[in-house]
């Protein structure tokens, strides 16, 4: 859209007494300048509403650099930004200190500036704010400068109101326009589509902004959906792409990373391509950028001296031009963000130089997360082999247990949990939490484990586990300590010794409800000098009781009594007596924090004492290899056999065919070894199968994408299974994840 001459009515403070103009972006312009001239501002900014108005964008800023770059580009409109609240309240707003620590309180604002923002609104509409900065740390501004501002806001207002009326629509772009100080600018970038075209050096200055904006929300980024949604924000917006998939090579193929925008079929046509078929992607892995901008473009041409693919891109534009830039990790190309357009599109070299600049930035990205996610893997790895595969069964002991890592920051941890099955119907449970979270945590705990393990089998009391256990941790030469519980249980009588090592006593729920610990001396972690014996403490449980054992990532709470926290979990449900082990162990795990906001990981183990009162629930259990082209027929004849000689004949049609499906879907998805357990009740049954995917199956017949459509097919045969039983869960326990659903005994 062409500007038209700015009409200039002077005003009597000295101001322009009327905004005019055609285009927005010499409005906007117009409306800064005179808000930084009136209030000997650094900087000025006009903030207006997305095409959503969800959000208050960066419109245009004018001043000095680097004083614009401080503008945030968005902001939501809960922000307690001085722009937002003009925007909210429609009177002037300052900021100072957003978030001041305490009473008297020095200037803590990453900049050394004050912001005083007035609304710019006109009759019913709010378009947004116009906002000044100043390099002051202290004190307001005075009446007659908030007059002022608040003038030249309405006035904007005004100018905004007639563009509206004549059918220009008044929206922030998706990058802002930037306009340096009037003296000596360098005028020999004027790239079309950047900054305000009658300013010059405002389209060079403009461009920055992108670049800058990149390279901070990289510098955050931890995960590749991170870099994918940095891409689209600084890149794929800005350039007005229709479409942006991030590909990587590996094993002589091209795999996509992540994508934006119109990119399904794009993304079609280039996942598993291989790289010697020349596409444009994989010929930018050389090094190279490739510019496809028409038949006739220099680097279409190159492609079409040899066998090419270039049509991996074209079925999405048709006619238009795509990118395929090189995104390069040091010496080497790490991936390549391929751009489409929709339209005729021309790169000049600034807009190469740009883009080349963001594709470094990006490569570097994608290089570091990727390394982050190997390490990752191989730690997780590594502590899916120190914990147990599954849990040993008791005649009158259930048990469960669940583990989530700490934040996707962190390493591998070293809290741990074991059941130890022992002669004469007596059973250890142990949790235990090593220091640390790097690799030398896990070793650590996989040897205290394994130790602790040999000497309950032995049969060590609790007390002496932890005393011969702290002996072999001394010789191990490690700084680390080790805090553990150790509860004895007799299966037959009840009764529960308890040992710790600066661990968190063991909680119980009686059958009435209520809840308290068993108390035991807390003593010293093991790693720590001590010079008395380690002791522990004898209790009797109650036939119905559920023991609860945990690490305290569970209540990792600053705020809160850790004992008052875990006591509040264990009490989840309906203050009734506790609902199924499985349930209630998912109950507890659901109050944690979200993965990225805690700080250690967390561990915990569940055991229901049934005793020996009523009918004892009658256990079986079956364990299929990998690959076990018979294992599916081998657990409808498991469940077959042991419901017959339950005398639960009625249930039998129904389970095979629920295991059947289960275990189909393990086997085929899971690529592990499958245990499945089968548990009697006096009104229920219950069966559980095991594998090593932690990935839940999906049932959903219908899927919105193709992509979305992969990742739910392991879960059609569940559609089965929802359709025969009431409830299911699907609980993942750090080594995978089980399966359980119960089936209810109706009376004859």
């Amino acid at each position: 859209m062409t500007s038209s001459g700015l009409g200039k009515e002077q005003h009597p403070s000295g101001g322009l007494g009327t905004i005019h103009g055609t285009d927005l972006a010499e409005v906007l312009h117009c409306a800064a300048r005179e808000a930084r001239r009136r209030l000997n501002a650094v900087a000025a900014a006009v903030y207006l509403l997305d095409e959503r108005r969800r959000e208050l964008r960066l419109a245009l800023a004018g001043g000095s650099a680097p004083s614009f770059f401080t503008f945030p580009g968005r902001m939501g409109l809960d922000m307690p930004s001085a722009s937002v609240r003009a925007w909210k309240s429609g009177r002037v707003a300052v900021l100072i200190d957003p978030d001041p620590v305490g009473p008297g309180q020095k200037h803590t604002l990453p900049y050394p500036y004050t912001a005083l923002s007035a609304p710019v609104t006109a009759g019913g509409r709010r378009f947004g704010a116009l906002t000044v900065l100043r390099p002051e740390t202290y004190g307001d501004y005075l009446p007659a400068e908030r007059a002022e501002l608040e003038d030249t806001g309405r006035r904007l207002a005004r100018a905004l109101t007639r563009l509206v009326e004549d059918g220009v629509s008044v929206v922030a772009g998706p990058m802002p326009m930037l306009v340096p100080p009037q003296a000596d600018v360098d005028t020999s970038v004027c790239t079309p589509g950047w900054g305000v075209r009658s300013v010059p050096g405002s389209a060079g200055t403009s461009m920055m902004y992108p670049l800058r904006r990149l390279a901070e929300l990289l510098n955050r980024a931890t995960t590749m959906e991170d870099v994918v949604a940095a891409a689209q924000y600084c890149v794929m917006a800005p350039m007005r792409a229709q479409a942006l998939v991030l590909v990587s090579a590996g094993e002589g193929r091209l795999w996509v990373l992540g994508h934006s925008g119109d990119s399904s079929r794009m993304v079609r046509a280039l996942h598993g391509v291989g790289v010697d078929e020349r596409t444009p992607a994989a010929e930018a892995f050389h090094g190279r950028p490739l510019f496809i901008t028409g038949d006739h473009s220099p680097d279409a041409d190159l492609l079409a001296a040899g066998p090419t693919r270039t049509e991996a891109h074209l079925p999405l534009i048709g006619d238009g031009q795509f990118v395929d830039l090189p995104m390069a990790g040091g010496r080497r190309v790490v991936a390549v963000c391929c751009l489409a357009f929709s339209g005729p599109r021309s790169f000049p070299p600034e807009e190469r130089a740009l883009l080349g600049m963001m594709a470094g930035l990006l490569g570097a990205a994608v290089e570091r997360v990727e390394l982050s996610a190997r390490q990752r893997q191989v730690a997780q790895c590594l502590q899916r082999f120190l914990l147990p595969s599954n849990l040993p069964d008791l005649p009158r002991l259930t048990t469960t247990a669940r583990y989530r890592p700490a934040g996707v920051k962190s390493m591998v941890g070293g809290d741990w949990y074991d059941v130890i099955k022992l002669a004469g119907d007596r059973a250890v449970l142990v949790v235990g939490d090593v220091e640390g979270h790097a690799m030398e945590s896990a070793a650590v705990m996989g040897q205290v484990r394994t130790a602790m393990a040999s000497y309950a089998t032995e049969g060590h009391r609790p007390t002496a586990v932890i005393t011969r256990t702290g002996g072999l941790l001394d010789k191990l030469g490690t700084d680390l300590t080790v805090t553990c519980c150790v509860v004895a249980l007799d299966t037959l009588d009840g009764t529960a010794e308890v040992a710790l090592a600066g661990h968190p006593a063991p909680l119980v729920r009686r059958p009435d409800g209520s809840i308290r610990a068993l108390d035991s001396p807390a003593n010293v972690p093991l790693g720590v000098f001590m010079e008395n014996r380690f002791q522990g403490r004898e209790h009797t449980l109650e036939p119905g009781s559920v023991l609860m054992l945990y690490t305290n990532g569970l209540v990792d709470s600053p705020s809160a009594d850790p004992e008052g926290c875990a006591q509040a979990l264990l009490a989840s449900g309906d203050g009734g007596p506790p609902p199924d082990l499985e349930q209630l162990a998912d109950l507890i795990v659901a109050e944690l924090t979200a993965p990225q906001q805690r700080r250690d990981d967390a561990v915990l183990l569940l055991a229901r004492y049934e005793g020996t009162l009523g009918q004892e629930p009658r256990v079986a259990g079956l364990h299929i290899q990998r690959r076990d082209l018979r294992g599916v027929r081998a657990a409808r004849t498991f469940v077959h056999d042991h419901l017959d000689s339950w005398g639960l004949q009625d249930l039998s049609d129904s389970l095979e065919l629920v295991v059947s499906e289960v275990v189909t879907n393990a086997l085929i998805h899971a690529g592990s070894d499958v245990d499945v357990r089968l548990r009697a009740f006096a009104d229920h049954v219950r069966l559980e199968v095991r594998d090593s995917d932690s990935n839940p199956p999906i049932p959903s017949p219908l899927s919105l994408t193709e992509e979305e459509n992969a990742e739910t097919e392991h879960g059609r045969g569940l559609l089965i299974v929802e359709a025969l039983v009431e409830e299911w869960n699907s609980s993942p326990n750090g080594l995978g994840k089980t399966v359980s659903l119960n089936l209810p005994i109706l009376p004859h």
